[in-house]
């Protein structure tokens, strides 16, 4: 990594965390836990927002199956234990966010949370990849954790908003020279989760206009084909190198 993106990449770190000091805590709204589809099937509440889950799982084994012998790869090495901790998080996000939403509420939600902060900080230390990538995992690991539990604990979801929008900026910033195959599938990654984030938003209005999926069922599937651009674009690198 160049010089001037280290600068940047620190200069963005404080500003972010100037602006939301100044900005003060950012509560979760009252009303988040009602969601739009309640519908039961097949014996399960909820059956949409439930096991539209099912593709973070599928991805995350896709990946295992297909990156984790050509771990040792030139093009995957430096920045695997980060991919790897992405794709253990994909599967436990599979597993948390559909108990959460079994039966939603603040003590499960900590739960769906939890492995979603862990996603960002695998994949923010499998893109910068450098030789204290481990150190790095460790150190992102532990405050991805913390934002999860300052919001449990204080109602403020200033740590977990950071963290989620951090690969949003980051990862462009860092990939300024990297080839452009893994400029593309990132920024379409990036585009994908943009657009998970405004179909929560408009939960509600999406199924009104469907009546058939929510905006919430569609933030799952669109998260998760985020996820899926970044592991085919891992399973391309190697491709590549082989090739060449």
């Amino acid at each position: 990594m160049r010089g001037w993106q280290h600068t940047y990449t620190l200069l963005i770190t404080l500003l972010a965390i100037a602006a939301l000091a100044w900005h003060g805590p950012i509560p979760q709204w009252p009303d988040y836990h009602a969601f739009a589809d309640r519908r039961s099937g097949y014996g399960i509440a909820n059956v949409a927002d439930v096991l539209s889950n099912l593709p973070f799982a599928l991805v995350a084994l896709y990946g295992a199956l297909r990156l984790w012998p050509r771990r040792h790869a030139a093009a995957l090495q430096a920045g695997w234990n980060g991919h790897a901790l992405f794709l253990v998080a994909l599967l436990l996000t599979a597993v948390g966010s559909s108990y959460y939403h079994l039966a939603p509420d603040d003590s499960r939600l900590l739960w769906d949370r939890l492995p979603i902060a862990l996603a960002c900080a695998g994949l923010l230390a499998g893109v910068h990849a450098q030789a204290c990538a481990s150190r790095q995992l460790i150190e992102l690991s532990v405050l991805a954790v913390l934002s999860v539990l300052w919001w449990h604990c204080t109602g403020d979801l200033r740590p977990y908003v950071a963290l989620q929008l951090a690969p949003l900026v980051l990862i462009p910033l860092w990939q300024w020279y990297a080839p452009r195959r893994d400029r593309l599938a990132y920024a379409a990654a990036i585009a994908l989760y943009v657009l998970a984030k405004v179909a929560e938003l408009a939960d509600q209005a999406i199924l009104n206009a469907s009546a058939i999926v929510s905006g919430h069922t569609l933030k799952h599937l669109l998260a998760a084909s985020a996820a899926l651009m970044i592991v085919q674009c891992l399973i391309g690198r190697t491709a590549t190198r082989a090739g060449a």
